[in-house]
């Protein structure tokens, strides 16, 4: 950890002693920004669910994966990724001023800790735009109208909703949320979601987190997550575990023989991406 002096924490009034949920998830990337309690409240969910922070690897991986597609492939230069969490390494901003430096890119999330974080954090490319929004997803008039001054609504744009869908407990309000959403943007613009995928030891995982800090994200059956793209048009594959999701081709060495890739099986975080017609 670093200490007050360069501690994005330091001075917002921030409640280093109790666990937080952006700070766990930092921590099961393999993170820097999070504290004891944080790194208790973590294990004692791995010894539950060891799968854990994988799904969170493999969840970031498919960040990167899904807006190097839509920057790469489809074009796109415009990005709204909601419910962004801490800053880490492989941002949205990142990989996609890396493909088009000119991207705009708009972070919009609820939680103090992550604006702490992110004014210390969040600087891209010159010619971009990188911009974060103190808003949240449950307010999406005040949410587009804030991102509506920043992004062009005219032209297509990329709504990423990765593993912040779970924090909306009702079905049918998430999927109200995203229809609204969704309904906001132009034809041609594309929506990325990803969520966990409930197991019984997933279940029990939830049980352990919301003993421990009062916070409960609530998995989701996959049809369920699949509602959540109605009337939108699949990107291949479709919709899948984030590991499997355009997963890189294992290559092939002087020999013919095909390398064995670090991440070949599903996990149970699963998401896609699709076109608005």
């Amino acid at each position: 950890m670093t200490d007050a002096t360069t501690n994005p924490d330091a001075n917002t009034g921030i409640d280093t002693t109790v666990p937080h949920s952006a700070r766990v998830w930092n921590y099961w990337l393999g993170g820097k920004d999070n504290y004891a309690v944080d790194r208790e409240t973590g294990d004692a969910v791995i010894e539950v669910y060891p799968q854990i922070k994988t799904n969170a690897r493999e969840s970031r991986k498919f960040l990167g994966r899904v807006v190097t597609f839509l920057t790469a492939e489809a074009g796109i230069r415009q990005f709204l990724d909601i419910g962004t969490g801490l800053p880490t390494a492989g941002n949205t901003h990142e990989v996609a001023q890396a493909i088009a430096p000119e991207a705009k890119v708009v972070y919009a999330d609820n939680d103090p800790l992550v604006l702490a974080h992110a004014r210390a954090l969040l600087t891209g490319a010159p010619e971009g735009t990188t911009t974060y929004l103190h808003s949240d997803i449950r307010d999406v008039d005040e949410l587009m109208a804030r991102a509506a001054e920043i992004l062009d609504f005219s032209q297509p744009i990329a709504v990423l909703m990765l593993g912040v869908l779970g924090h909306i407990h009702d079905a049918d309000e998430a999927r109200a949320l995203v229809a609204d959403i969704v309904s906001r943007v132009s034809s041609g613009s594309y929506v990325a979601i990803c969520d966990a995928i409930m197991t019984e030891e997933r279940r029990k995982a939830e049980e352990t987190y919301a003993n421990r800090d009062g916070v409960h994200y609530h998995a989701r059956d996959p049809q369920d997550i699949v509602t959540f793209f109605d009337g939108l048009e699949w990107v291949e594959p479709g919709f899948a575990s984030v590991s499997l999701w355009r997963a890189p081709v294992a290559p092939v060495d002087a020999t013919g023989n095909v390398r064995a890739l670090a991440m070949t099986t599903p996990v149970d975080q699963w998401g896609g991406v699709a076109r608005k017609p």
